[in-house]
């Protein structure tokens, strides 16, 4: 087994042991204003949880443990190692849907050398789903082959657009209105790994962003890939740094959707 299959074997057994983790601590609904204990905003619809915390630290142990030499950065804690190859993690993604009871999260587990991207595994574990993929072998979904979807007609297409407070409402709207001129079916599903993911599994034609952080895509833009999506350079730009926006698309549609999305 060479050094990254070791690392590739241990990141699905420790995804699917985080997502594990936060199942358990999955919280209840209730408590002023629906907002349960151990649930906080970090700003306006930034939901945390006591468990991103815990699967960050569970994650950044265990991996420490394992690959010494690797540097480590998490959503919560930031860049607290450094190594020639980096871990890039995002305990839970879709905070808000955790939050609020919904099924739509998952842990997110990248490896990236520079500005490239190794491996991948998202585990969702309320939908008992584990996607994965590493750079040349291809992406699976629960072990099975996933292809990107053969779709090239838009107005057939389902799209998917992430949104976040970074960009103004006219922005986002403008979006939405283009996606719908050109026939397009919108929809809005509250994690952008996972959106990114069913862009890779066929089951959404296009992912599209006006700005995400690299621990919520990083995982996944390894796995679009590898299953034979088209994705926008976010690896190239800012966006490992300061975060930017992001495109996954089925080939036959990426060229009009990068019109759409102005990339």
């Amino acid at each position: 087994m060479t050094a990254l299959e070791r690392r590739f074997a241990t990141a699905q057994a420790l995804a699917a042991a985080a997502g594990a983790l936060a199942m358990r601590m999955r919280p209840v609904r209730g408590g002023t204003g629906g907002i349960s204990a151990g649930i906080s905003l970090k700003s306006a619809q930034d939901w945390l949880t006591e468990a991103d915390g815990a699967v960050e630290r569970f994650l950044s142990e265990q991996l420490a443990t394992a690959f010494p030499e690797d540097g480590f950065q998490g959503e919560e804690g930031g860049h607290t190692r450094d190594g020639k190859l980096r871990w890039v993690v995002d305990p839970i993604d879709g905070t808000s849907n955790y939050a609020h009871g919904g099924a739509r999260f998952c842990v997110s587990l990248a490896l990236v050398e520079d500005r490239t991207p190794l491996l991948g595994v998202l585990v969702a574990p309320a939908m008992g789903e584990a996607f994965a993929a590493r750079a040349g072998h291809g992406a699976t979904l629960n072990q099975q082959s996933i292809q990107a979807a053969a779709t090239d007609n838009l107005g057939t297409a389902i799209i998917e657009v992430g949104w976040n407070m970074r960009h103004t409402d006219a922005d986002f709207l403008g979006l939405l209105g283009r996606i719908r001129a050109a026939g397009a079916a919108p929809r809005l599903g509250g994690s952008g790994a996972m959106g990114l993911a069913d862009v890779a599994a066929g089951r959404l034609d296009a992912y599209v962003e006006l700005h995400i952080h690299l621990w919520d895509c990083a995982a996944a833009i390894v796995i679009c890939q590898e299953a034979g999506a088209a994705v926008s350079p976010f690896m190239a730009g800012d966006g490992p740094v300061t975060g930017g926006p992001i495109l996954a698309a089925a080939p036959g549609i990426a060229l009009a959707m990068t019109g759409i999305g102005g990339f």
